[in-house]
């Protein structure tokens, strides 16, 4: 208990720290990228704030990002 644990990247070759999660919402078209999940989930994506940056959507879909107030 207390104990942190950190996710990496889910990019491939990427070493770096996961900061956010991105998920995809296909009924939407769109693409959720926001906070850190407290956990990973099978069917998101665990991201560096590198590539969270540089993550598009595909053509014709939305991309949305949430962040933390106050961060």
């Amino acid at each position: 208990m207390g104990e942190t644990t950190t996710r990496p990247c889910d990019r491939v070759a990427c070493t770096a720290e996961a900061v956010m999660t991105l998920t995809y919402v296909y009924a939407d078209s769109m693409v959720v990228i926001g906070p850190l999940s407290t956990t990973a989930e099978p069917h998101s994506y665990d991201l560096c704030a590198r590539h969270a940056e540089r993550s598009t959507a595909p053509q014709g879909w939305q991309v949305i990002r949430h962040s933390v107030l106050g961060a």
